[in-house]
């Protein structure tokens, strides 16, 4: 898997993001961050780079986050990827 294709949102992360940018007016793009266990971390980004929307932690296919997430709040230091889905246009 190319860099390019690791920075493609997934399925249940395309859902997750249009919902965020239909609940953030100001939003330029989505800060996306995956977790090595599998939950991820998104918020809105205005076009000053703050954030516009609260933080949301969620997992594919599960009814919670998994168990450290709700321990460390999805700590730095298990982050395995993160990038910003920019609203079309970009």
């Amino acid at each position: 898997m190319t860099a390019e294709e690791k920075r493609n949102p997934e399925k249940g992360e395309r859902a997750m993001i249009e919902g965020i940018f239909e609940g953030s007016p100001d939003a330029v793009g989505v800060a996306v961050i995956r977790l090595d266990c599998g939950c991820r971390k998104m918020a809105a980004v205005n076009l000053d780079g703050e954030p516009a929307s609260k933080i949301i932690m969620y997992r594919d296919q599960a009814e919670s986050i998994c168990e450290q997430c709700k321990k460390d709040n999805g700590d730095f230091m298990r982050v395995v990827e993160q990038f910003i889905k920019w609203n079309e246009p970009e």
